[in-house]
């Protein structure tokens, strides 16, 4: 079919697809970047061991923990469902350690990896270790702490 040159009309611009390339310096909804907060982190069950008896060394397990020498860190039993305004309860008592001491608002300062009753060092990716302040061990070599406890820093903020 033949149009006749009267009969034609140049096609809309709006129809002209017209290729845009992306401004290669802005972004849109650009955002300062920030800094997020430290949170607790939920260790595996029965997550602290004494090292030997009338000791108050205590290891702790914590899957690749990332953390270093002289970091504060506050442990946390599990999370309380009352009108409690820490919201969490104590870690369970163990081998003559009290939950309420592991459970320190001010937190401990730890040195990263496994000690042993000789203080020898190691895995220092999955471990790190702390003085309890009162209690010392009654047998050494006990698991404990109860499931769902925490470690993170001593105030947490939102």
């Amino acid at each position: 079919m033949l149009v006749h040159r009267s009969e034609f009309e140049a096609k809309h611009p709006q129809l002209e697809t017209r290729h845009y390339a992306g401004d290669g310096h802005g972004l849109a909804d650009a955002r300062p970047a920030r800094t997020e907060n430290e949170v607790a982190r939920r260790l595996d069950p029965n997550p602290f061991e004494t090292i030997a008896a009338s000791s108050g060394i205590i290891n702790v397990y914590e899957k690749s923990h990332g953390r270093d020498t002289s970091d504060t860190v506050r442990f946390r039993g599990p999370i309380w469902t009352s009108s409690d305004s820490d919201a969490y309860q104590n870690p369970t008592d163990f081998d003559g350690i009290s939950g309420s001491n592991i459970a320190k608002s001010a937190g401990y300062s730890i040195t990263v990896g496994k000690r042993d009753s000789a203080g020898t060092i190691t895995n220092t990716d999955d471990y790190y270790h702390f003085t309890v302040d009162t209690n010392t061990a009654t047998s050494g070599g006990v698991s404990g702490g109860g499931n769902s406890c925490s470690a993170g820093p001593a105030t947490l903020t939102a």
